[in-house]
């Protein structure tokens, strides 16, 4: 039985020194925002802001006052980023005494008892299955996180694990422009196996590129926008939606209107045929 999320998650990979800048203040406030409309699961990874972002929402989190059991957070693990905590190149550690660390020292910035849903960031070639099942196990066991899963693995990877521990999720590049998930078995693989997948960016690159591709979205978005009468992120985000492996997006908006509309993504039920409208301008030709 996986955790319940909200159906939209909120990630705050942009939230702190990497872009946005939010204070103390800023950020308890979009807390508070998200959990009013419904966004309640909060999605982190220990090295957003080159290590402190987690630190930077625990005490905002403290500083909203809501209530633990309101919120749910996922964090990842893995990534030893060049230039911090002593590392002289990018690299990925699954030692079992390196994830237990990891979680520990996240509780800890976080100020919370456990995390709802530990990822492990990338895969590595270096590591070892039954040696991540047993920091799991344990971590499982005292507490300290609830559901267990992996980001940016492949099938193959995954089931590496699986044959281990239990899998409850795995978050994945998912959007209209990149769509290959669906394509590739792994989306298939996570329904087969009941493991939820998450998408991060989910808008993909339809308002940062000008490109054919977003082009050719972007003209559809006009005439879908004017059908629906919603914005053209929540189309894009109901595209995600719609998908059977019941994929979970992460958006990183922290612009109050926006996350104030991204659940009607969820109550939008786009047509089967402007769905496919939609896939066929992303791959500029006819569906298979």
């Amino acid at each position: 039985m996986q955790t319940k999320l909200s159906p939209i998650i909120a990630g705050t990979m942009n939230w702190g020194i990497w872009d946005k800048k939010l204070n103390t203040y800023e950020m308890a406030h979009i807390i508070n925002v998200c959990v009013e409309n419904k966004i309640t699961t909060f999605d982190h990874a220990d090295i957003y802001g080159n290590y402190t972002t987690e630190a930077d929402f625990g005490k905002a989190f403290t500083q909203s006052k809501i209530a633990r059991d309101k919120i749910q957070l996922v964090s990842k693990c893995g990534i030893q980023s060049a230039g911090s905590r002593n590392n002289t190149i990018k690299h990925y550690d699954y030692s079992k005494d390196y994830i237990i660390w990891s979680v520990e020292n996240s509780l800890k910035n976080l100020q919370t008892d456990f995390l709802d849903v530990l990822l492990l960031h990338r895969p590595s070639p270096l590591m070892v299955a039954d040696e991540i099942a047993e920091a799991v196990e344990k971590l499982k066991k005292e507490g300290k996180i609830i559901d267990f899963g992996v980001s940016n693995f492949t099938a193959s990877q995954t089931e590496l694990i699986r044959q281990k521990t239990e899998i409850s999720y795995n978050q994945v590049q998912f959007s209209a422009t990149h769509f290959e998930a669906m394509l590739d078995g792994s989306l298939d693989y996570m329904q087969t196996h009941d493991i939820r997948p998450m998408s991060w960016n989910p808008l993909g690159t339809v308002f940062r590129e000008d490109i054919e591709q977003t082009r050719r979205l972007k003209k559809l978005l006009v005439q879908l926008v004017e059908k629906y009468h919603l914005g053209s992120d929540t189309i894009l985000l109901a595209w995600i939606l719609k998908h059977p492996s019941k994929v979970i997006p992460v958006a990183g908006t922290v612009n109050i209107a926006r996350i104030q509309a991204l659940m009607k993504a969820v109550e939008l039920n786009l047509e089967q045929v402007d769905w496919f409208a939609i896939w066929t301008e992303s791959m500029g030709n006819k569906v298979p």
